[in-house]
């Protein structure tokens, strides 16, 4: 490379990091975070069905079965 090129080169490296330095403030001001006036609402609505299982083993069904007037 010639002398010329090189000075070429350095003045657009640092002409794109400028416009770089340049641009990162003035997007950075584009973001705004504000918190809400009202509380936020969550509705649910959830319906909960629960059924309980009694399984007997053998042994209790036939004693069950036999003394059919106790239950």
């Amino acid at each position: 490379m010639t002398t010329s090129n090189i000075g070429a080169r350095r003045l657009a490296i640092t002409a794109r990091c400028l416009a770089i330095m340049i641009a990162i403030p003035a997007l950075a001001g584009c973001v705004q975070i504000e918190t809400p006036d009202k509380p936020i609402e969550i509705n649910l609505n959830i319906n909960i069905r629960q059924e309980v299982v009694y399984r007997l083993d053998g042994d209790a069904k036939k004693l069950i079965e036999q003394n059919s007037e106790i239950f």
